[in-house]
């Protein structure tokens, strides 16, 4: 929501799998870079293109982090000026 233009939409979808379930987080942001896709669950990474927004750059690293202690995963797939989708995986039972 923090890089989405105001009153755009953001979509959440579960999708359950044998294994694991699948959320995806859907915007219509800014987007992210290809080659910044691979920085940005960085601990402090913060694109040059937000530099002007508040954030030190924590929270995607966080999320991993959290994610990973339970045995998940998160990934992003975007496109610049045309938003994000971050799905985050999680096992169906506790490992």
């Amino acid at each position: 929501m923090k890089y989405s233009p105001p009153q755009s939409l953001i979509r959440i979808r579960a999708i359950p799998y044998e294994l694991f379930y699948r959320i995806d987080i859907s915007d219509e942001g800014m987007g992210i870079a290809e080659a910044e896709q691979s920085k940005i669950f960085a601990r402090f990474y913060r694109s040059p293109a937000v530099s002007g927004q508040e954030g030190v750059g924590l929270g995607l690293f966080l999320v991993r982090e959290i994610l990973a202690a339970g045995g998940g995963y998160i990934k992003a797939s975007s496109k610049l000026g045309r938003g994000s989708i971050f799905s985050v995986f999680l096992p169906t039972e506790k490992r």
